[in-house]
């Protein structure tokens, strides 16, 4: 075993999931001080580390960020091979994060090693973030900061099968919470059902955006109630109620817009007879766009075929990433989301990702840089 597939071994066998950061920042933090990088660790809370390394100086600067975090192991007993393995197998390293995102933290770590053993003057950042599978906190606490307030070019390292995405939907979820009043179920008239309201919001939602036109890069607008919890008891009328909804935001569309609507369809049916509903904004992430023609696409392009001996195809996603957070910096850049792994297999039982592909992926990443600033 080589040592880029070592260290990306060793991250996969190390638990993130969902919280507890803290140990792989410091496996990037020793791997990155072997080669003579310094990197800051920026605590988020007990046990959850941010990592922040940069080389090379000068006002254009190139980001390369990825989060340390993954979801879940899942059933242990599911896995054909062990979920924090990092075990081989036809090519494929399987494991939790291997394709999300790991390899792609993994791939970025290295990529810097090599450009500083090069003396390579151009500034490159490097960010590591806690919590992006639910929240985006660190990539948020990184913002308050001001590390996006003056890059030039972002690469997200999500898997995306080795294609340069140049922009995704955004993502927001949000509750809605019925407030009755109970009652014994013999006697509903005396209660104020809030499962009846919360049904009413329900069957409005379902058509609530039928007017919004097709954004012509991103696509339609995707909408729907994924969660409802409703009542504890058969025989007593529920004063509560809640429902939980994901929408994808597009450029046409954005954010502001979905939440007015959503808040304009809870004061309708508040004027409607009893009960309450109450609209509670959870996350909120922005669609992220850049030029298919611009500085940062050009560049990645003009790497890839270089590594891989072939254009990659230009797509986009409907998935959220941590530059839904970096795009609220009022300092506009470019970003592309690319990594190795595909996106179909993230979250999912027997996760894993192509070795050569995590290998290559290296030196993309490499070249980039050198292209980016080559221009």
């Amino acid at each position: 075993m080589n040592d880029n597939v070592a260290f990306l071994t060793k991250l996969v066998q190390t638990d993130s999931a969902n919280d507890h950061e803290e140990e792989i920042a410091h496996l990037l933090q020793e791997k990155l001080a072997s080669a003579g990088i310094t990197s800051k660790l920026i605590p988020y809370a007990p046990g959850r580390s941010n990592l922040v390394a940069e080389i090379g100086s000068g006002d254009d600067i190139l980001v390369f960020e990825g989060h340390q975090d993954t979801v879940s192991l899942g059933n242990p007993k599911e896995w054909t091979y062990p979920a924090l393995g990092a075990e081989i197998h036809a090519g494929e390293l399987y494991g939790r994060g291997s394709a999300d995102m790991k390899s792609g933290l993994a791939a970025m770590v290295l990529a810097l090693i090599r450009l500083k053993k090069t003396g390579f003057t151009g500034h490159v950042r490097l960010l590591a973030t806690v919590g992006e599978e639910y929240g985006a906190m660190g990539a948020d606490q990184l913002l308050a900061a001001g590390y996006a307030d003056d890059i030039s070019g972002l690469i997200v390292g999500e898997p995306t099968s080795l294609k340069v995405l140049f922009g995704h939907a955004g993502s927001l979820n949000y509750k809605i919470i019925s407030h009755g009043k109970s009652a014994h179920s013999s006697e509903p008239q005396r209660g104020v059902n809030a499962v009846e309201k919360l049904v009413d919001f329900i069957v409005a939602e379902r058509h609530a955006f039928d007017d919004v036109s097709v954004d012509p890069v991103i696509g339609p607008l995707a909408h729907s109630v994924t969660v409802l919890q409703a009542g504890d008891q058969v025989n007593t009328i529920p004063d509560l109620a809640v429902v939980a909804g994901n929408i994808r935001p597009t450029p046409s569309f954005r954010n502001d817009a979905v939440i007015q609507r959503l808040q304009d369809i809870v004061t309708k049916l508040n004027a409607r007879g009893d009960g309450t509903l109450e609209f509670s904004l959870t996350h909120s992430f922005l669609p992220v766009i850049s030029k298919k023609d611009g500085r940062l696409v050009t560049a990645a392009n003009k790497a890839i075929t270089t590594v891989l001996g072939r254009p990659a195809e230009l797509a986009i996603i409907h998935a959220a990433t941590d530059a839904s957070v970096y795009t609220k910096s009022k300092h506009a850049f470019e970003t592309i989301i690319y990594g190795p792994g595909s996106m179909s297999i993230a979250h999912q039982i027997d996760e894993h990702v192509n070795v050569q592909d995590y290998q290559q992926a290296i030196g993309t990443y490499e070249q980039i840089a050198r292209d980016y600033f080559a221009n």
